[in-house]
């Protein structure tokens, strides 16, 4: 919709640490209408200066929106649709490839209006009248240094949200936050409490999509911010830990977010989790990823909580597991996380430490025979996320890679193959008993009962290579103590 021609007028690209903006903005006069007092605004230029197709656009018009987005609709076979709360009005055009939301320009002129948004890349226009860019804050020296930097002082005042938003578009950049702007996050955190919880939400949930977002979660601390969103994380810093961990619960923490980020964006060369020798990583959606990510932030929420001291002076944390999924799910619920999401999230807190005591079980050969099939049963469709979020939480607690944790990747391998090779194909059939077969054959009434027999049966056809109909209702009997002969069956 919109090109890119070959050159531009401003070259920064011999500044320090610079990205080259050689680029001059073109405008399809057949799509977007020549109109006086009409401007595109904010992330599309930015994105356009950068090389990337913007995926939506914003226009501003000094008059007459609804006329203008007349004329663009019929110019891409859209239909505007108007959107918006009463005195923000939006006329939204849609059309197979993009958005295009058209708004009354804010003040009485384009530099009022740039002047209300929130940082200097989105504050530049393109003047769909006089085919010229509009950059009086500075973008596009921001952009080639790879800066984010406040327009006014009052922009985290006017949207606390936007505090976070620096971050959440830092991350996506892959740029730094100016010192000036860092300064007056730290200065106004407090003020993100003003925002609602969804909207927090999707700024820190874009801010974990981004692949590299560790170091930018660091500084979110720093500032004080990452507290003020999540301030259950509080009690985490220097909160000291058992003789197998060398950093405090903070500390580790974050060792863990950087060590599960590291394996999101592993290749193949570097995958220290594999299945049928492909990443791991490859079978997490993009769509999830920022879940895993949540759910090793919170996996260590509860331990201060629940630390208790033997007299051998050594520190325990029982039960924080299940402690820990009760304050993620009053996180969730704060944030307005769906219930599908905020239920991953709560397993995975909930669960974290089952890879790992399933690990000692069997080193020690306390385990019960059928425990990895259990393990299966229990973790389902979060299996491969799970021992991902436990192998982060194994190194995380080393300096380096230690025998120990060398041993849990292997051990977190060979369960993938399993699950993959072995339990998806079995539990993929169809079960020997059913419910039905519960009433007409041994003539049970429905009741909680049939659960426990159908599990029953269930788990010893995964825990077994081969199992057939016979035996699966001679354990019927077994399990109900014989009430009704299968001989004839």
């Amino acid at each position: 919709m919109i090109k890119l021609s070959r050159c531009y007028a401003l070259d920064l690209s011999k500044s320090a640490g610079a990205c080259a903006l050689k680029t001059m903005i073109h405008i399809d006069p057949k799509i977007f209408p020549k109109s006086r007092g009409a401007y595109i605004v904010g992330g599309a230029i930015r994105d356009i200066l950068c090389g990337r197709a913007p995926l939506d656009y914003d226009v501003a018009v000094a008059t007459d929106p609804a006329g203008f987005a007349l004329r663009l609709a019929n110019n891409i076979g859209g239909r505007p649709v108007e959107i918006g709360k009463a005195g923000q009005e939006i006329i939204r055009v849609v059309a197979k490839e993009t958005i295009i939301d058209i708004s009354r320009l804010k003040g009485t002129s384009i530099e009022d209006d740039l002047q209300a948004r929130d940082f200097s890349i989105n504050a530049m226009a393109y003047d769909l009248f006089a085919n010229q860019l509009i950059d009086p804050f500075g973008g596009q020296p921001d952009l080639a240094r790879k800066t984010i930097r406040m327009v006014s002082k009052r922009i985290f005042i006017d949207d606390p949200v936007r505090l976070l938003r620096a971050f959440r578009m830092a991350a996506v950049l892959q740029f730094g936050i100016e010192s000036h702007t860092k300064a007056a996050i730290e200065k106004h955190a407090g003020l993100i409490q003003q925002s609602a919880g969804e909207r927090v939400r999707e700024e820190l949930f874009k801010m974990l999509q981004s692949a590299k977002s560790h170091a930018y979660l660091g500084q979110l601390a720093h500032t004080g911010l990452l507290f003020v969103i999540l301030p259950e994380l509080s009690a985490l810093k220097q909160c000291r830990q058992n003789r197998f961990h060398q950093f405090d619960v903070f500390a580790h923490t974050l060792r863990a977010y950087c060590h599960l980020e590291k394996f999101l964006d592993s290749g193949p060369d570097q995958a220290l989790l594999t299945v049928k020798s492909a990443p791991l990583a490859h079978r997490i959606p993009e769509s999830r990823r920022p879940l895993l990510k949540f759910s090793i932030l919170l996996h260590d929420i509860a331990k201060p909580a629940v630390q208790t001291t033997d007299p051998d002076g050594n520190l325990h944390f029982y039960g924080h597991e299940r402690q820990g999924a009760q304050m993620t799910e009053a996180i969730c619920k704060r944030l307005k996380c769906s219930t599908r999401d905020a239920d991953s999230v709560c397993f995975l807190v909930r669960h974290h430490t089952r890879p790992l005591s399933l690990f000692r079980a069997l080193q020690t050969q306390d385990a019960n025979p059928r425990a990895i099939t259990r393990f299966f049963i229990k973790c389902a469709e979060h299996t491969d996320a799970l021992l991902m979020c436990a192998a982060a939480d194994m190194l995380a607690k080393e300096k380096e890679p230690k025998d120990r944790s060398r041993a849990f990747i292997k051990f977190a391998n060979q369960l993938l193959a399993e699950f993959e090779t072995d339990f998806k194909p079995r539990k993929s059939l169809p079960p020997l008993i059913t419910g039905d077969d519960l009433i007409n054959i041994f003539g049970l009434k429905p009741s909680p009962l049939f659960k426990k027999i159908l599990d029953g049966v269930e788990e010893e056809r995964l825990s077994k290579s081969e199992m057939s109909k016979q035996e699966a209702l001679a354990l019927v009997k077994r399990l109900i103590g014989g009430q009704k002969s299968i001989d004839d069956t």
